[in-house]
C-alpha cells in the first residue's frame, strides 16, 4: 500500500525511535515547508536529508529517500550530485546517530560538506584527508 507508514518503526542499531505513525502525518507537510522556504540549498540539503530520516515517515526505503532528497536539493542550488561511499558508511551513520539521538547537528552537516567539498575538489573521497 502506498503513503506514509501505519505502524511504528525502529531503526537497527540506532537509540533513535522515529514519530509515531500520526506524527508523521503532522511533521510532512511543516518539513515540505520548511525546504520550500528555505533560500539557501546546503541548509535544505542536510536539514531535509536529516528529518526526513529523522521521521522516517516510510516502512522501508527512508535512508535512500533521504539521499536522494540530499541531491535533488543540493543540485537545485548549483551543487554537485554527492554519493555517500561505502568506505563512509560508519561515519554517516556516526553523524546521523548524533544528530538524531544527541541532538547535534553539527557533525553531520560538516561530513555533508566535506563529501560536498570532494566532488568539488574532483578527488575519490577514499583518498582526501579530513
Amino acid at each position: 500500500m502506498a503513503g506514509y507508514r501505519n505502524n511504528q518503526v525502529y531503526i537497527g542499531r540506532s537509540k533513535h525511535t522515529p514519530i509515531n505513525k500520526e506524527g508523521v502525518r503532522d511533521a510532512m507537510p511543516i518539513l515540505f515547508e520548511l525546504l520550500e522556504n528555505e533560500e539557501h540549498a546546503g541548509v535544505r540539503a542536510v536539514l531535509g536529508h536529516f528529518i526526513f530520516v529523522y521521521t522516517h515517515p516510510y516502512m522501508d526505503g527512508n535512508g535512500r529517500m533521504g539521499r536522494f532528497l540530499m541531491n535533488v536539493m543540493l543540485t537545485s542550488g548549483g551543487y554537485p550530485w554527492t554519493v555517500i561511499p561505502v568506505q563512509e558508511r560508519e561515519n554517516y551513520m556516526n553523524a546521523l546517530e548524533s544528530a538524531s539521538v544527541d541532538q547535534d547537528i553539527e557533525p553531520f552537516a560538516k561530513f555533508i560538506a566535506w563529501l560536498v567539498a570532494s566532488v568539488l575538489k574532483g578527488k575519490p573521497v577514499a583518498q582526501l584527508n579530513k
